[in-house]
Parts: C-alpha cells; structure tokens; sequence
C-alpha cells in the first residue's frame, strides 16, 4: 500500500507541474580515447535498458528514468569532473567504470550520500560494507576473479608446481589480483610470475618474449582496451597455446579477439553474467528502443560481450531503485534512499526469468555486511570461426577462504586511516 501511495503521489505532482524530477542515472563513459572501443558498448547497454524501461513500462514506479552521461575518456581527472558537476542534478548513483576514478570518488560521494556501483572492478575490499557504506561492487570483484580463474584451472588438473604468469595492466586495476594469486600460490603450489605491461600496451615485444622464455603453463590477463587484442596477437605470434590464456572480463570481448582472427580460437575469459543475445529482454529492445530509433547506439553492438555488462548494470540500478521506492513508499527516491535500496537487493532466478534475463547471472543478496555479492565466477571461451562467446562452465563459488581475511584487513587499514566508525546503521 506504501508503495501504492507514493506512485499515485508522484502522479498526482506530475499532473499539477509541467517538469518532473526524473530518476537520473548518470553514466560516466569513455567513447573517446585508447579505450573507446570497450567504453561504447557498455554506455550504449545502459542507455538503452532505462530507455527500454521508459518505453515499455513508463519508467520505474512510474517516474522516468533518465541517463546523464558525461564522457571521461576514462581519465581520472575528468572523472572527478564529471562527478562534480553531475551530483546536484539528482544523481542517484554513480557507476565510475574506472577503479581510478572509483578510488577518487570513494570519499567524495560518501560524504554526499550517494552510492557508488563499481560491479566486477574498483577497491575490492569495499565488498566490507561496514566500512564502505555508500559502495557496492556486486555480484564479484577482481579477487573472485583471480580464485576464479586457479579453480578453473584446478578443475582441469593438478596446478602443484606449475608456472602461472600474470600479465597486467600497470595500474591500480591491474595490481588488484596480485595479493590474491600471491596468497593462493602459497596454498596451492604453483610458481607466480609477474609481468607488467605500461598503459596504453600497443608495446609488449619484451613481455611475451618473457614468457617465451619461462614457458608458464597457463597466463592470465588483467588488461584493457588495445593492450588486451596486442596480447592476444603477440601470444599468437609466440605460438602460445590459446587454451591456456584466461583474461579477466574486461579481457574478454569481441574487441579483444577479433584482430587476431583464427589465431583467437580457444582464448579463453572469466565473467559473472551471461553471454550472447538468447535472451527475451533483446527482443523487447528491438522493438521498444531499436525499431522507435531511441538505441544510443547504431544497435549494432546488441547482445557484444560489453554491451550485455552495460545492460546489466543497468538493471541492477533499476532493481535496486525499485527496492528503494517499496522500503521509503514513494517513487520519488532520493541518492540515499538509493543506497538502502542497494543495501536490500535481491536478485532471484524468478526476478531474471520476469526481466527477461533466465540464467543471466547468478541470484544473490547485498547485506551492511557484505556489498560484494557471491562472488560466482563463469568461464567462457572464443569461438573463431563462430565469431561468439559461450559460456563453458557454471557460477562456481570462489576461495572466500582466502579473500575474506584480504578484504577484512584492507578494509579495517582503510577505516584506521579515514577515522571510519565500523558498523552498521
């Protein structure tokens, strides 16, 4: 009945004045410069769910939904920028798409009671939501990537005195993973190598002749953008064999394949949510975005890899706007009512099939204690003469064992160094 009422309230002042503040949902995307080619699809995937939304059900609790994007060229400054000047406009949360930008925003928005949804990339330990209050990374973090990635590998045989090499971007991003594989190849045996690759990575000659040297058994990639497609093509070029390289999500997209053409095959990538365009929701944005012309893009990259995590995120925004309009009853949500909605979502397997998303992800809950999700991580694998990805294993549960403890102590060096009351209120 709350619920009821505060949609009709919202009505009731959209019919009594000619403007409307709408939900807004800025995107902070990069459609230029060195990582343009992955900022495009995934801003067009978030445009193009809250336009289906607004098309097809008239918004969210009935009050429209609106994207404020702000381009970054994935620059850390210009991030801060664009979060400085979008705020006041009733942003309700910010989805930085940068772990830079993330890190930079943390304070920030916390002290402007706005929530932060960096899915599957950011400070990892802001899984703590006892110290991180306003920031969310679910459904999995880059430690999950990396337990990810060595169960996989365990699943297919012995790792005990193998060599694994990591191959990662030189950045606050690319060193995330280094203290998870550090901690598990203490427990599980195998030798740890790392290589470094410098921002933008068109160079990485010496790198792979490294690893031509060591010879590790498998490699796994944290990169992005052109970094990832010139270390597809220089492992192809050493004749490594692409059945034991694994790049984490964000080195898993057509972008990063396709150059290399049938020397991709079998390259290999880790994910939390589904692949290809066999899903219901894609019929509807054809019909409600694409056939109207509303798409952001040219609708060419629908069902892309990165144009599904951009939709993605934009349902868990949606979702978690709705739960914040049934917890306060009123469609007129505020960026903190946002966050509480954030801190009580649910994502069943019955709330997917309804989307129209069966199977797309994991189900999972968000607590004060934990912001991170499950942490179930999939692998897919590259299809060159298909041109697709398939999934190729389940959501499997990741070595809590050992990121619990690393998020524990990062989260509490981080609440010693900001004077943070630990605790949930």
């Amino acid at each position: 009945m709350k619920m009821k009422l505060g949609t009709m309230a919202v009505a009731a002042v959209m019919a009594a004045s000619p403007v409307m503040a709408d939900l807004v949902f800025p995107s902070l995307s990069y459609r230029t410069g060195p990582y343009a080619a992955g900022g495009i699809p995934f801003a067009d995937g978030y445009a193009d769910y809250f336009t289906l939304l607004n098309e097809r059900d008239g918004g969210i609790g009935g009050v429209e939904a609106r994207v404020l994007e702000c381009e970054t060229g994935y620059n850390t400054e210009k991030g801060v920028e664009c979060y400085e000047s979008t705020k006041g406009q009733g942003a309700l949360v910010y989805q930085p798409l940068s772990t830079g930008i993330t890190y930079q925003l943390i304070p920030k928005a916390t002290a402007d009671d706005i929530p932060i949804h960096s899915m599957g990339y950011g400070r990892t330990s802001a899984a703590n939501g006892e110290v991180f209050s306003h920031v969310f990374n679910y459904p999995a973090n880059y430690w999950n990537g990396a337990s990810g990635a060595i169960n996989y590998l365990m699943s297919q045989g012995d790792i005990a005195g193998k060599k694994i090499a990591l191959v990662y971007h030189n950045s606050a991003y690319g060193k995330e993973p280094i203290r998870t594989l550090e901690e598990l190849s203490a427990k599980h045996g195998f030798e740890l190598s790392l290589i470094a690759v410098d921002h933008p990575g068109q160079e990485q000659k010496s790198q792979w002749l490294q690893i031509r040297r060591e010879r590790p058994d498998n490699v796994i990639m944290y990169g992005w953008g052109v970094m990832n497609q010139v270390a597809v093509q220089e492992a192809a070029n050493i004749r490594y064999p692409m059945e034991n390289f694994i790049g984490i999500w964000w080195s898993g997209s057509e972008n990063d394949v396709l150059p290399a053409g049938d020397a991709a095959d079998g390259y290999k990538a880790l994910t939390f949510h589904g692949v290809g365009s066999d899903f219901p929701v894609f019929d509807d944005i054809k019909t409600h975005v694409v056939d109207k012309g509303l798409a952001a893009g040219a609708g060419d990259q629908i069902g892309t890899v990165l144009y599904n995590r951009g939709l993605y995120a934009a349902m868990l925004a949606a979702e978690a706007a709705k739960t914040a309009q049934a917890i306060h009853g009123t469609a007129d949500i505020t960026p903190g009512m946002m966050r509480d909605g954030m801190e009580a979502l649910e994502i069943t397997e019955e709330k997917m099939a309804g989307l129209g998303l069966p199977g797309f992800g994991p189900s999972f809950n968000v607590s004060c204690e934990n912001h991170g999700g499950p942490g179930l991580i999939g692998m897919t694998r590259w299809d060159a003469s298909a041109g697709t990805w398939s999934l190729i294993s389940d959501f499997s549960a990741t070595d809590m064992d050992v990121i619990q403890p690393l998020i524990d102590a990062d989260s509490a060096a981080y609440a010693d160094e900001n004077g943070i009351e630990v605790g949930c209120k």
